[in-house]
């Protein structure tokens, strides 16, 4: 009983100060997601709700299954089964994301964005599809999470 009340106390603290928000793998094909990590939504079940006007800082940590030269960013809101893409402020995920490239086969890295939850934004909840695509535009890393935008 003991064991499970520790469990108990250890998930709510990593519900409270890192990120609960489920999500699975769309295709990484070229490479093996270790954790997501997002910071700055208000913690749901099973999704981040972001408020606008705020920021929301996403993480992926994973490993490269061979070299990678150029790394894009490219996400995509899913609505009602349509992706609508979604601009990044740098979708050149080797600069100023806490990637150096070339990336090498087998080190694990960490990809970090900060992205502004802005006012125009339609209060919405979406599932987002995150690529991360090498020099030959494959996927090295793609995930999908729900988040909701909320006023």
């Amino acid at each position: 009983m003991s064991q499970f009340i520790t469990f108990c106390i250890i998930l709510f603290a990593v519900c409270n100060y890192g990120s609960c928000v489920k999500w699975q793998d769309c295709g990484s094909k070229m490479g093996k997601v270790a954790d997501i990590q997002v910071k700055g939504c208000v913690k749901s079940e099973t999704i981040c709700v972001a408020k606008k006007g705020t920021n929301v800082t996403f993480s992926a940590a994973f490993t490269p299954n061979e070299k990678v030269e150029k790394l894009a960013a490219v996400v995509h809101g899913i609505v009602a089964g349509i992706p609508v893409p979604f601009p990044l402020p740098n979708p050149n995920a080797c600069k100023d994301s806490g990637l150096q490239c070339p990336l090498v086969s087998g080190k694990a890295v960490n990809y970090v964005a900060t992205l502004p939850i802005l006012h125009e934004y339609p209060a919405i909840r979406v599932v987002v599809k995150w690529e991360l695509k090498d020099q030959n535009t494959k996927d090295v890393v793609c995930i999908e999470m729900g988040i909701e935008i909320e006023s």
